[in-house]
């Protein structure tokens, strides 16, 4: 089993900055994809972006140039820095940890992420 811890989440104002922790626990394999998604209400789950075991880096084009994901291997703990916030960002951020080798897939609990005035 995989556990996945989120945390960072809160309002901030628009132009503003924060930045997300998951850290996972359990049985992790050295090769894996960590990312992040993001719901905002009435609207599907959308990727915003991922990083492989390897440091292989994809991002929405929504938040290219604005969000920066980086990862700890060691620690089995993935960041989001997000900056220049808009309202448009507004979601529950959800951590996910992708096992391809045996074809699993875990949710972190989601944090909130409010940007308004």
């Amino acid at each position: 089993q995989v556990q996945l811890v989120e945390s960072g989440g809160g309002l901030v104002q628009p132009g503003g900055s924060l930045t997300l922790s998951c850290a996972g626990s359990g049985s992790i394999f050295s090769i894996n994809v960590m990312g992040w998604y993001r719901q905002a209400p009435g609207k599907q789950r959308e990727v915003v972006a991922t990083i492989t075991s390897g440091g292989r880096i994809s991002y929405a084009e929504s938040v290219k140039g604005r969000f920066t994901i980086s990862r700890d291997n060691a620690k089995n703990t993935v960041y989001l820095q997000m900056n220049s916030l808009v309202a448009e960002d507004t979601a529950v951020y959800y951590c996910n940890l992708g096992q391809p080798g045996v074809g699993r897939s875990y949710w972190g609990q989601g944090t909130q992420v409010t940007v308004s005035s």
